[in-house]
């Protein structure tokens, strides 16, 4: 597989009942992208729902796993496997509990952090060396993460929902344009200018 490909693959649990929950913000963030960029995702593939586009000279492929995130790997594997798709040629959009709301950092590398569907990719591929798309959620004040990860985002969220998946929508084509070190030096200057504004404010 030629280096102008890449896949994308939004993370998320499949069902009604999770729509719009922030462990599902990998699949909202897919979804946003698809929208601004005009792919379609309609085909039931690789356990998942699938779509590919064209965008910047570079044959994109489009992955959101329905297998339930702790086994999101089985998807990703079947994907990369029917088009040889290397590992370092994959970009992951997942939920962080370890970023505040309204922040949206990419590497590449490193491991799960107690997410199991990037624990499962790593598992499956044998490898953690894909890039990741980190999509703030921030902690709870209560110990309870699971239930937390599963509620719904507050109506006091939206705006700031919005422009955080505005932002992400913005990282996932810098990378697709310019690579992962360019898409991490946007997400990194956004936050030492808001950081800034912050402190000028006090």
């Amino acid at each position: 597989m030629s280096d102008d490909t890449l896949l994308i693959v939004g993370l998320g649990n499949p069902g009604t009942e999770y729509a719009s929950t922030r462990h599902n913000s990998g699949f909202m963030l897919m979804d946003k992208f698809c929208g601004h960029c005009g792919a379609t995702m309609t085909q039931a593939k690789f356990q998942g729902i699938f779509g590919t586009t064209r965008l910047s000279g570079r044959s994109i492929f489009l992955l959101k796993p329905q297998t339930f995130m702790n086994l999101s790997g089985k998807s990703v594997v079947a994907c990369m496997s029917f088009y040889h798709i290397p590992i370092q040629s994959v970009l992951v959009l997942h939920d962080e509990l370890d970023l505040p709301l309204g922040d949206v950092r990419v590497k590449t590398g490193g491991g799960a952090g107690g997410h199991n569907g990037l624990k499962s990719i790593i598992e499956l591929t044998g490898s953690n060396e894909f890039s990741r798309l980190r999509f703030g959620i921030g902690r709870p004040e209560h110990n309870d993460v699971i239930n937390y990860v599963l509620g719904k985002f507050l109506n006091s969220d939206e705006e700031i929902l919005n422009n955080t998946l505005n932002i992400g929508v913005e990282a996932i084509q810098t990378f697709i344009t310019n690579g992962p070190q360019a898409s991490m030096r946007f997400c990194n200057g956004l936050f030492k200018a808001k950081k800034k504004e912050e402190e000028s404010r006090d």
